[in-house]
């Protein structure tokens, strides 16, 4: 059985840091390219970043860029989504998921997805 499962998420200031982790079982990482996603309430999910699975490019969005590190963790079957200089605006549910494919921004190309994990950034 495939399972994701983020961890990691919780309340921080602005200006803090957190670090996500997508830990999988059931499925070898090394095969997929992995995308963070976040949603905010009444806001449609939206990309964060791709780690390739091929050699582990990166592809972060434009609003994350420079605060954000996706990466991984071949020998823990982990990818994890550090996240520094947080904003208010940062604030959601992160989800990881795996996609066959090559890094792209759309979630329908994704098939495996976790449950999620809170963040939380006060002003």
């Amino acid at each position: 059985q495939v399972q994701l499962v983020e961890s990691g998420g919780g309340l921080v200031q602005s200006g803090g840091s957190l670090r996500l982790s997508c830990a999988a079982s059931g499925l070898n990482l090394d095969y997929y390219a992995v995308g963070w996603f976040r949603q905010a309430p009444g806001k449609e999910r939206e990309a964060v970043s791709c780690i390739s699975s091929s050699d582990d490019s990166t592809f972060p969005t434009d609003s994350v860029k420079g605060r954000f590190t996706i990466s991984r963790d071949r020998a823990k079957n982990i990818v994890y989504l550090q996240m520094d200089r947080m904003k208010p605006e940062d604030t959601a549910v992160y989800f990881c998921a795996t996609d066959f494919g090559p890094c792209d921004w759309d979630p329908v190309d994704y098939d495996h997805w976790g449950q999620g994990t809170q963040v939380t950034v006060s002003s």
